[in-house]
């Protein structure tokens, strides 16, 4: 097991350029079951998560070719329709080939899902969906047991108890693509990433409208073809160098961003005072004067996604003043306050609330990671530390950032990794 050594304390400065969506690569990838031909995904970047996907897909015996960041995907003939636990259990994203192979074989057994550990992440909203369309569910031995002779189109709601669920929206939807009739999906995710997804199964044939809004209209067709599509960039990752910028007084261009997939993020960086500017295939951002404190609330999108929350709690750490972050959509997502406070923080938990007062200085500690987005943040917390940070377990960056450590050498951080002792 890798860890990552950071020595703090240098400013970033230079151009980075975003893979591809690794939120949207996974559902797109599982809507290739749907249909029996070719497809041709684009922009898929070298994340861990995207090799156990190419796993999965290839354990159902589908032909599966990559070539850099391009994946062919041939599905014809494939019959097999169980995702076991070995493969499913890394990743909770793995649920969503549920739908479409509930679709399209008329049958699914997926284990469990598993991931970060980031609080209660019920799949209940995903079982209703699929079976107000027709499915017959029952869990057995730690597998979801779906069945149906046929899906029929109907009007679901799909709240839960945080709102809405981005999977989830991607489950039915694709599930809904080849089901009798029309379906009309209710308090839908309107995330980028679902957009994208929609975007491809309408290349495939699929006919949806509404996508991107609350309201998402399905009419079923008899068969989908295969397309070939390009992936849209990853927003969480260019929020972090965004942040990277801001946390080290930096000045950093990021190439192949959409600044409209991050607006609320980037209105409280701007309160807070940092210069983000929109610019021809990308975002500049940059540290012109001294931070301000901001509160933050994370939201559904277009509010502030709760997967840039503990990145931004680690600017808020060295930002004087005291700032409130709320969690409204993983109100145990924290798990990372006491690492940072190992690094000087001073943050204190109140329910779904971080109250967190500036210090000075942070200095460079070992930490452990506990999912994806608390070690990118522990990261930039490691970026501005004075001295030296080790990051543990840092096979969660592995899912979620595709070559992080090469392109923050390139931006001028001194980070390297060391096999674990």
């Amino acid at each position: 097991m890798d860890k990552l050594v950071i020595e703090g304390g240098r400013r970033l400065d230079g151009s980075v350029t975003i893979s591809g969506a690794k939120n949207a690569c996974l559902p797109i990838l599982a809507a290739t079951l749907l249909s029996d031909d070719k497809s041709v995904i684009r922009n898929i970047p070298a994340l861990r998560d995207m090799s156990t996907m190419l796993k999965i897909l290839k354990n159902f015996g589908v032909r599966v070719q990559q070539y850099g960041d391009v994946v062919k995907v041939e599905p014809k003939g494939y019959s097999k329709y169980v995702a076991p636990y070995e493969l499913v259990s890394t990743m909770r994203a793995s649920i969503c080939v549920l739908g479409p192979l509930l679709s399209k074989q008329k049958k699914a057994e997926v284990s469990f899902p598993g991931g970060c550990v980031i609080g209660p992440r019920p799949i209940d909203i995903h079982l209703k969906g699929l079976t107000a369309l027709g499915a017959k569910l029952k869990i057995e031995k730690g597998y979801i047991i779906a069945r149906a002779k046929f899906l029929k189109g109907t009007h679901i709601y799909l709240g839960g108890h945080f709102g809405s669920s981005v999977l989830a929206t991607d489950n039915v939807m694709m599930a809904a693509t080849l089901a009798k009739g029309v379906t009309i999906i209710e308090n839908a995710a309107c995330e980028p990433e679902v957009v994208d997804l929609a975007a491809f199964l309408v290349k495939m044939g699929a006919k949806i409208k509404g996508h991107g809004t609350p309201r998402i209209i399905i009419e079923g067709v008899k068969k989908l073809h295969g397309a070939e599509h390009s992936v849209i960039p990853d927003r969480i990752e260019t929020g972090t160098y965004m942040l990277a910028a801001a946390i080290t007084k930096g000045d950093i261009m990021i190439k192949n961003a959409k600044l409209e997939h991050l607006i609320a993020l980037a209105d409280k960086l701007t309160e807070s005072g940092l210069s983000i500017k929109k610019v021809p295939n990308g975002i500049r951002v940059k540290y012109i004067k001294k931070l301000k404190p901001t509160d933050v609330t994370t939201l559904p999108f277009p509010g502030f996604p709760t997967d840039m929350q503990a990145q931004f709690m680690s600017l808020m750490t060295v930002t004087n003043g005291i700032s409130v972050i709320t969690e409204k959509i993983y109100p145990e997502r924290f798990i990372h306050i006491s690492e940072l406070n190992r690094m000087g923080a001073n943050i204190l938990l109140e329910g779904p609330c971080a109250i967190i007062k500036g210090v000075k200085n942070l200095s460079g500690a070992p930490v452990m990671a506990s999912d994806l987005r608390a070690s990118a943040a522990l990261v930039l917390a490691g970026l501005v530390a004075e001295g030296r940070t080790d990051v543990h377990r840092i096979y969660h960056l592995d899912r979620g950032y595709e070559n992080l450590e090469e392109k923050l050498l390139k931006l001028g951080a001194k980070v390297w990794r060391e096999k674990e002792k």
